[in-house]
């Protein structure tokens, strides 16, 4: 089953997604986040408090679809956090193809996420770009629509979807029949 945790920053999404797997005996959490700079070790240090220490972490900032299928069968219940740092990394690695080809190849790794996820319970966490002010420049616009593409085309293949605003979440999307 896949889910889709989305919110702003510091909106308590990592947060509510990690909560998911509270009872799960077996977790992989999978960190896209690559860490180049003090302030992000920062972040990523404060992030590793927050989990419990039985979670087995994966670090991987661009191979999701890959990792997902190796770990997906052994775990009770998957975390990836985030999609937003995982895009950022796949446009800067791929950023030779072009904006077309970068779209087309970042939708086809979200659908092997989607087809991963039937082996487990798996769960993306994903930043909501579109809500805030329009990006000075044209790389910055074009990151946040592609972003809003590919948090569309996750949202699409979820069978659950929260938004969290303030650290509350709100259901969004549910399987048909369930309330």
């Amino acid at each position: 089953m896949l889910s889709l945790v989305i919110g702003g920053a510091r909106s308590g999404k990592s947060r509510f997604a990690q909560s998911l797997g509270e009872t799960a005996e077996r977790v992989v959490y999978i960190a896209t986040a690559r860490v180049e700079d003090a302030e992000m070790a920062a972040r990523v240090a404060q992030h590793r408090q927050t989990r419990p220490a039985h979670w087995t972490t994966i670090e991987e900032p661009l191979e999701i679809s890959s990792a997902i299928e190796r770990h997906s069968a052994d775990c009770d219940f998957l975390l990836l956090d985030c999609l937003t740092l995982w895009l950022s990394n796949f446009c800067w690695d791929h950023r030779e193809i072009g904006e077309a080809n970068i779209q087309a190849a970042a939708f086809q790794e979200v659908a092997r996420v989607a087809a991963a996820s039937a082996a487990s319970k798996v769960v993306l966490v994903t930043n909501e770009v579109g809500c805030g002010l329009v990006p000075e420049s044209p790389v910055g616009r074009s990151f946040r629509d592609l972003q809003g593409w590919v948090n569309q085309e996750a949202a699409r293949s979820a069978d659950w979807v929260y938004h969290v605003v303030a650290g509350i979440p709100a259901v969004i999307k549910r399987p048909e029949g369930c309330q």
